[in-house]
């Protein structure tokens, strides 16, 4: 049994349509929609959809929970949005706003400008501090994932770019 399947995804302050195994979800921060899979029954039932296994194979079972999952991400994408924060640390590493695009100094001989993709947001508090934000959680990750790999941080003194509460594990440097 999975336990996330079993979960109803409550759609408060959302327009849910399903429409055979097209579920397509409309709010506030958009329109997104995802195809379930066969093997998996979505019903909908007061103001919850509800997911069950649809025959009692092993494929049934595995996409249960998953379907469930990404269901309940676009509902929550289009109702609130997801978020991503980037640190930068490093001397002279900066971040700032060039219009739409994203303009990162990261100790190269040039800067390098970032154009995110369309229905992303990136807001730059602080020089030193990247806000990613949009209502797909799937590419709001993957953003975050381009901007950091401009510039990993590295282990010995923990420059680079990082997401936010992430653990950088610093080596020792050679003994003198």
């Amino acid at each position: 049994m999975s336990r996330t399947g079993k979960l109803p995804v409550s759609t408060e302050g959302v327009t849910v349509s399903v429409d055979g195994q097209n579920i397509t979800a409309k709010g506030p921060k958009g329109e997104l929609s995802v195809a379930v899979l066969d093997h998996v029954k979505v019903e909908r039932k007061d103001k919850e959809l509800v997911f069950s296994p649809a025959n009692d194979t092993k494929q049934a079972r595995t996409n249960w929970g998953t379907s469930r999952a990404l269901v309940a991400n676009i509902v929550t994408g289009v109702r609130d949005g997801f978020e991503k924060k980037l640190l930068i640390s490093g001397v002279g590493y900066r971040a700032s706003m060039q219009g739409r695009d994203l303009k990162l100094t990261l100790g190269f001989s040039h800067d390098v400008i970032y154009h995110p993709p369309e229905g992303i947001d990136i807001k730059v508090p602080q020089q030193t501090e990247i806000v990613v934000s949009g209502s797909d959680k799937q590419v709001v990750g993957q953003v975050a994932a381009n901007i950091r790999e401009y510039r990993k941080p590295e282990p010995y003194k923990g420059k680079g770019i990082r997401y936010e509460g992430e653990y950088v594990f610093r080596k020792e440097g050679k003994k003198k």
